[in-house]
This record gives C-alpha cells, sequence and structure tokens, in this order.
C-alpha cells in the first residue's frame, strides 16, 4: 500500500498481544489507493469475538505459532491496525477501478489485510491475495447496520451451504445471540428450516424477535441430553460436546462447527468416514457475489442487523471490553 506523505488520519494501534488496553488511539499516515484499489472513507466498522481472540492471538498453537510467523513473534508488525469489516464511501479510485466511483457507498470485509480500525482504508475493487469482498451497500440499510453484515453473514452463508440445509429440516443453532448466530437464525429461517436457538435467557426474546421458532437457555438445559434430535446442528461458538451433539443429530445429520478446537478437529477426521452423518468444520471462503446475494437478501427485507451498542473509536477499549464479557446482544458498532 502506497502511503500519501504528510497527511495523517485516526486509527487504532495494535501495539502488543494482550488484554484491551494494547489498542492505542494514534495519528498514522492516510493511504493513497494502489491503480486497482479504492479509498475509503470508515463510516462504521464493528468489534467482533474474533477481532478479540485476533488482538491476544488467543487460538490454538496450530494455529498462533505460523501467526506469530507472519504476524510478529513478540508482538504485531505486518499488521499494525485491526478490525474486519466495514461500512462506507469511497472518496478516490485507482485508474483501473471500473465498477466503483467516488461517492460511491459500500460495504465488505478487509480479509487477512485487517485495517477497518481507522478513518481510512485502501481496498481492491476486486478481493485478491488476503482481502476480502467489497461491494455497494444495501439501500435500505444504514452504514453503521451494513458494517456488521459481512463476516458473520458470509460465515454463515458458507456452513449452510455446506450443510445443504433443506426446507422443512430442523436446525439447532448454539451461540445464536451474537454477530454470526444472529444471522444464522435469519437466514435458516429464509432456507425454510425449522430453527431452535441456544444462547443465554438475556438473549431469547431477540431470538424470537428474528424468528426462531424455539429457543433454549444453556444455563437451564443442556441440549445434548433431550430427546429431540436435529437435521443440522451449527455450533457458532465451538463449545457443544461433540458426542454429545452427533447423538442429537438425526439419520443423515450435519453437524457444522464454525470455530473448532484441535480435539474437535481431530475428532471430526477420526468421524469423517464412519456412519450417515456428516461433521463439516471449514474456513470459510468469502465471494463477492456470496456478499451481493446478502445484499440482495437485506433490500427485500429478510435479513436485518441486531445492533446492542455503539462505540466512538475513541472508546474502543471499553468496546472490545465489553465483547469480551460475552454479554453483546447481536452486534457492537464503531464509528471513527
Amino acid at each position: 500500500m502506497q502511503i500519501s506523505k504528510g497527511i495523517f488520519m485516526k486509527s487504532i494501534a495494535w501495539t502488543k498481544y494482550g488484554p484491551p488496553e494494547v489498542l492505542k488511539l494514534k495519528e498514522i499516515e492516510k493511504p493513497i489507493p494502489k491503480d486497482d484499489e479504492g479509498l475509503i472513507k470508515v463510516i462504521a466498522t464493528t468489534v467482533t469475538a474474533g477481532d478479540c481472540e485476533m488482538r491476544r492471538l488467543d487460538f490454538p498453537l496450530y494455529l498462533s505459532f505460523p501467526m506469530r510467523i507472519y504476524i510478529g513473534f513478540f508482538k504485531p508488525k505486518r499488521i499494525r491496525v485491526i478490525g474486519q469489516e466495514l461500512a462506507g464511501e469511497i472518496v478516490e479510485v485507482g485508474k483501473d477501478v471500473k465498477s466503483l466511483k467516488v461517492g460511491d457507498q459500500v460495504f465488505g470485509t478487509t480479509g487477512f489485510k485487517f485495517g477497518a480500525y481507522a478513518e481510512y482504508i485502501c481496498l481492491p475493487e476486486k478481493s485478491k491475495d488476503m482481502s476480502g469482498p467489497l461491494t455497494h451497500k444495501p439501500t435500505n440499510m444504514s452504514f453503521e447496520e451494513a458494517a456488521a453484515v459481512p463476516t458473520g453473514g458470509l460465515e454463515v452463508l458458507h456452513f449452510l451451504r455446506k450443510g445443504n440445509i433443506k426446507r422443512g429440516e430442523k436446525i439447532l443453532i448454539n451461540g445464536a445471540g451474537g454477530s454470526i448466530g444472529s444471522f444464522g437464525v435469519q437466514l435458516a429461517k429464509y432456507f425454510g428450516a425449522e430453527v431452535t436457538a441456544v444462547d443465554s435467557a438475556e438473549k431469547l426474546e431477540m431470538l424470537g424477535s428474528i424468528g426462531a421458532d424455539h429457543v433454549i437457555d444453556y444455563a437451564q438445559e443442556d441440549f445434548t441430553e433431550k430427546e429431540n434430535t436435529y437435521d443440522v446442528i451449527f455450533d457458532v461458538i465451538g463449545k457443544s460436546s461433540f458426542s454429545g451433539s452427533l447423538r442429537s443429530l438425526g439419520e443423515n445429520g450435519r453437524y457444522l462447527i464454525a470455530n473448532p478446537n484441535l480435539i474437535k478437529i481431530i475428532r471430526a477426521l477420526l468421524n469423517g468416514g464412519k456412519g450417515n452423518k456428516k461433521i463439516v468444520t471449514e474456513t470459510t471462503i468469502q465471494k463477492t457475489e456470496d456478499l451481493q446475494f446478502l445484499k440482495e437478501l437485506i433490500e427485500v427485507g429478510k435479513l436485518k442487523t441486531i445492533i446492542d451498542r455503539k462505540y466512538p473509536m475513541e472508546e474502543i477499549v471499553e468496546a472490545h471490553r465489553y465483547v469480551e464479557t460475552g454479554e453483546k446482544i447481536g452486534n457492537v458498532i464503531i464509528t471513527p
């Protein structure tokens, strides 16, 4: 990325691996777009559980070790600003950009480039290398609502398609009340499924309001100990009992694990060829056409964003602290 000399912008510097306090408000030089990039004024971004994991580099060893090699072993060097998703306005384009123009309102993900915790960011017109997809913002959503769609929406769409969810099937979504799960409920309903949503008591009313047919307070009931069976179990947070979830699947059931630990990955590999139940632990591939599909659903009223709290960039530490409590309902928004 080229840098414009002498023009500065606000950003959140990722100074080391650790608690929220490692994030520091700092001025850095404003980027300028390459020939195939647009310069986006970031109007809204988010704090997700994934951002918090990234900040801490809190991943299993098989992931954290190569990530440290790439980003910086003792502190972040290659990536200095995190943040995965955004909505904003195009303020400048490179000479080869065809589908975007100055003034366009857009939303998308940064991919493994990160960098959304800043006033401006350069992203390519078309997803490439480690960058994520970018497209025009839904016309019936605010920037704050649109910023929260890409990461969670694309994750859910990937897994529900891998799970081959069909009309009339029963799906249970574990961890349904967060940024991924709230889109999971809505997309599963769009595909015609009967949805059981599992989360804390404080989130159950919201889950019913977005279409969940049944809700379970995980503190009061363990769904794996009930007699109910499901065609699909989608574990957003990777905390359901592996053996219990398999027992709770019916014939030809599918167990989708969005955030598996190493033990579950190994168990999935060992169980992959056994019986008639399918286990999916894949990494989501973010595609522009899928983001455009979500945009279309939003514009016909089939998908909406649940926003819990909004913070200015200056309160990014407080926002990360709140997300780490696990109490957020839907999404937490940051406005630069």
